[in-house]
């Protein structure tokens, strides 16, 4: 049997087998754990502390994205760590979460994923990651996208 075939096929596998393991630590890298909510306490009535944010210009919010669990086509950003939001969310209750990035001319990246049975807080930082990552690459690699809000439905 001649050597001539095999090598293409055996070159067409090694690369493939490069490109998996690649995307594999990419897109699977461990989320830092995130520590029990404390106690939720409401916040006093009044004024805003910030006071009340409106920007100067018209803000552009792109239609939202479908990610499927990490399979988003978009770079990871490894963006600075943040203090992550705790949510105090009925998590048997959740079928969709929504998350929206912010970029620094204030328009916003909503990335939306379906939250299967079993999906609580420690999946978020996926779907806050895919945020930030949509921001980051279609604002332009601008760096100083920020994770504006998460919603559920």
């Amino acid at each position: 049997m001649s050597l001539k075939p095999l090598l293409p096929l055996g070159l067409l596998l090694g690369s493939a087998f490069v490109c998996l393991t690649g995307y594999a630590e990419e897109h699977y890298r461990p989320a830092p754990p995130r520590p029990a909510p404390p106690p939720f306490q409401a916040h006093p009535r009044g004024v805003h502390p910030r006071g009340r944010v409106v920007p100067q210009h018209a803000v552009r919010v792109l239609a939202p994205r479908a990610v499927f669990h990490g399979r988003t086509g978009w770079a990871h950003w490894e963006h600075p760590e943040f203090p992550r939001p705790i949510y105090y969310w009925g998590w048997e209750s959740v079928h969709n979460v929504t998350c929206i990035a912010e970029d620094s001319y204030g328009d916003q990246y909503p990335v939306s994923e379906a939250a299967p049975p079993g999906f609580g807080l420690a999946n978020m930082s996926e779907v806050e990651d895919d945020a930030l990552d949509r921001c980051y690459s279609e604002s332009g690699q601008d760096a100083t996208c920020f994770l504006a809000t998460c919603t559920h439905i």
